[in-house]
């Protein structure tokens, strides 16, 4: 058969009738085998799954939902008070912002009329007029602003009800009055830009596949494996949506981690396809062993990203469990991709590719050359001197990891939206007009009668930090109090930060021994706080879950307890320097980015996706290693083997995983910037300084103790291989 190796004839009929592309390896052969020998079918069932999802998702229409709600919060019991009690503050709000260098006064007929129109708009409950609230106006009296109360949170509000009071506000404006809109439900239903960086992403990936591979077919086969992928997952998310609290942002998020590990499967089997065609294999059999090998890592390493994004649904943090699922889904689909499609498309376009890859190994082999050389070199080089490669290596990722020492966690706010949005504009005159706080008020709810609000009022006036506190507001019922409190210093200073713990931790207990009446901080700025919070207490029992279950997947397939230790720690420190990386960009205003603080969920997203990810190369790299050490039994050989084999389509990976993630910092979502920069700067380190050095490096010191594994355990645990097809 052609599947065989050794002594077999490769051009000799079989002896017996039978079906000769039977595969005698794995489940991920006889995939292979089934979709080589179903190509058709297997073609028309992708092609059938992404008219059907994208045909449903488009009737069905999406129901995404932002839930930032943290039970168990101070800001959480606020707004539950809020809605409890009939409180105004129970909706979120819109302010509309106006400017007239000759003074507010001369523009009152136009504005009046203005704000007549906008408290008719659906999803108006109130507006306040700030000729009816002279502290609406600032003190030279040219900036005022009114403030628009909503009927539901601003996560809730049809975009086409906040487009609609945006536009009816702007067309106030006359020559001398300028009219901005801003506030979170403003921020949200402002356009964020064309889809530029999910197609510098695709085109620069068609770039890279094409010139490692030499041929337009075998770079469009992973890539067009991978949009068919991405495709399907994004009409599925799209539908679970109505089952599943599932964020807005959601999609870009999902196209960015698509793209990236779906084109990452499947190159790495199908350089283990063109591999194996070098080896003389026919394109049938080349398929069935490619998958057998590969595929096998492929499956390990999404199980691997799956289980470390399901972690995420563990912390419990609203939106981003919804955000955990969709892409754990988007892996799930890019995995079946791999394993069905792409040997589809490998046995329809086999004899082509076959013909590109033998010629161009029969050129390479005239010219002397052999496959791997420089990756050997590397390794021989790394192997000469091992420690001090591991310590510069080290050293250089650990500096570049410091910075994240001092992150800040946060949410952006319209102070870090483009200058040429509404919000922005709002948020600057605001500023102007009435100081730096007053773009992230804290709200201060107490529970007692009018006679509490009052005296609870005149405590947070006095306060450190506090601008300005406005007059106790009673709720309907009269059983609460809200007091709006202005800090002195911007929504994303840590000054407003301090002030929130202050007023928790000393105000609030000192007002209630006072009056005997409870105290709440809530808001905006404080839900964002806790938020951080949150996820700052709940990080290390995630990483240790996270980390647990990978390592002993590791040691189950390896069979040993150094490589799974190795690898965590590895694992952790590009995902460090990632973070470092992110710290000194955004938060310390790098290369003149808008400083602010780095977005709170975005530490353990990215945690759990370049874990997985970390884990593709590891294995893929590493399985090499131990089937030469199977093979040989000599440690330096099956180091500089492995490498010499797997390099160049770890860094080809790896580009394109980097070219992806990184294009989406042309995006204008401060969040998508960072979320790129991340995850790219990571697979970088990864790639390029830890698979290419540092394990190197290690797998030499340790020598044999690598695969070490105490008998007691090898006994207990089932064993698991990765290297079927290459001892078949």
């Amino acid at each position: 058969m052609s599947s065989t190796r050794g002594t077999a004839a490769p051009l000799a009929p079989p002896a017996e009738p039978g079906p000769p592309d039977r595969p005698r390896g794995g489940r991920s052969g006889s995939l292979a085998g089934w979709a080589q020998r179903h190509r058709w079918a297997a073609l028309l069932i992708w092609v059938a799954v992404l008219v059907a999802v994208t045909l449903g998702s488009q009737a069905a229409g999406s129901a995404y939902k932002n839930d930032f709600s943290l039970p168990g919060t101070d800001s959480q019991a606020a707004t539950d008070l809020f809605t409890k009690h009939g409180s105004a503050q129970a909706g979120d709000s819109v302010d509309i912002v106006l400017k007239d260098s000759q003074g507010i006064d001369a523009a009152k007929t136009v504005v009046e009329k203005m704000l007549a129109e906008v408290a008719r708009l659906p999803g108006v409950a109130e507006v306040r007029s700030p000729y009816a609230d002279a502290a609406a106006v600032s003190e030279d009296g040219t900036i005022a602003y009114a403030t628009v109360t909503l009927d539901a949170k601003a996560e809730a509000m049809p975009k086409e009800d906040v487009t609609a009071i945006i536009d009816t506000a702007k067309s106030a404006e006359a020559d001398g009055l300028q009219v901005e809109v801003g506030g979170e439900a403003v921020r949200g239903a402002e356009e964020k830009g064309s889809p530029t960086a999910e197609l510098a992403g695709i085109g620069a990936a068609l770039v890279i596949l094409g010139l490692l591979f030499g041929s337009l077919v075998a770079a469009a086969v992973p890539l067009l494996t991978a949009l068919f992928a991405v495709g399907s997952a994004l009409g599925l998310i799209v539908l679970s949506s109505h089952v599943f609290t599932i964020a807005d942002f959601t999609p870009p998020i999902t196209m960015l981690v698509g793209l990236g590990v779906g084109v990452d499967y499947a190159l790495l089997i199908f350089y283990r396809y063109r591999h194996e065609l070098t080896q003389g294999a026919d394109p049938a059999a080349a398929g069935r062993k490619a998958l057998d090998a590969a595929g096998r890592t492929v499956f390990f390493a999404g199980c691997t990203v799956i289980i470390a994004l399901l972690g995420l649904v563990a912390l419990g943090l609203g939106s981003l469990q919804g955000v955990a699922l969709a892409l754990a889904l988007t892996v799930l689909t890019t995995m079946a991709a791999s394993l069905v499609l792409l040997p589809a498309l490998l046995a329809l376009f086999g004899r082509r590719i076959q013909r590109h890859v033998l010629k161009h190994a029969a050129r390479t082999a005239a010219k002397g050359r052999t496959e791997g050389r420089r990756w050997r070199a590397l390794a021989a080089a790394v192997q000469r001197r091992p420690l001090p490669s591991l310590l510069v290596a080290v050293l250089a990722l650990l500096a570049l990891s410091a910075p994240a020492l001092g992150m800040r966690l946060g949410f952006a706010d319209a102070g870090n939206d483009p200058r040429t949005t509404t919000s922005r504009q709002a948020y600057d005159l605001l500023a102007e007009g009435f100081g730096p706080g007053f773009n992230g008020p804290l709200v201060v709810v107490t529970q007692g009668d009018e006679a509490a609000g009052r005296a609870v009022q005149l405590e947070l006036a006095k306060t450190e930090g506090v601008a300005a506190a406005s007059p106790a507001m009673p709720s309907e019922d009269g059983a609460l109090s809200t007091v709006i409190v202005y800090p002195k210093t911007a929504p994303q200073d840590e000054g407003t930060t301090d002030l929130l713990h202050r007023l928790r931790e000393d105000v609030a207990p000192k007002a209630k021994h006072d009056t005997g009446a409870e105290i709440l901080v809530g808001g905006a700025t404080a839900a964002s706080q806790d938020f951080a919070d949150t996820v700052s207490s709940r990080l290390p029992l995630f990483v240790a879950v996270v980390v647990g279950l990978s390592s002993l997947l590791l040691m189950l397939v390896f069979r040993s307890i150094l490589i799974p230790v190795k690898a965590a720690l590895l694992n952790l420190l590009s995902i460090t320097a990632a973070l470092g990386a992110m710290t000194l960009l955004f938060q310390h205003g790098l290369f003149g980015v808008q400083p602010g603080p780095v977005e709170a969920f975005l530490p353990v997203l990215i945690f759990a996706i370049v874990f997985g990810l970390s884990m593709d190369y590891e294995v893929f790299l590493v399985s090499r290693i131990h089937e030469e050490w199977e093979r040989t039994k000599d440690h330096s050989v099956a180091v500089r083997e492995g490498l010499a084999s797997t390099g160049k389509v770890i860094t080809a990976a790896g580009a394109i995983m980097i070219v992806v993630f990184g294009a989406f910092m042309l995006s204008a979502d401060r969040m998508l910037q960072q979320f790129g920069l991340g995850l790219a700067v990571a697979i970088l380190m990864d790639a390029l300084v830890i698979r290419c050095l540092i394990v190197p490096a290690l797998m030499q010191l340790m020598g044999k103790w690598a695969w070490w594994l105490p008998a007691a355990l090898a006994r207990r645990l089932p064993k698991v291989a990765l290297e079927h097809s290459a001892r078949s």
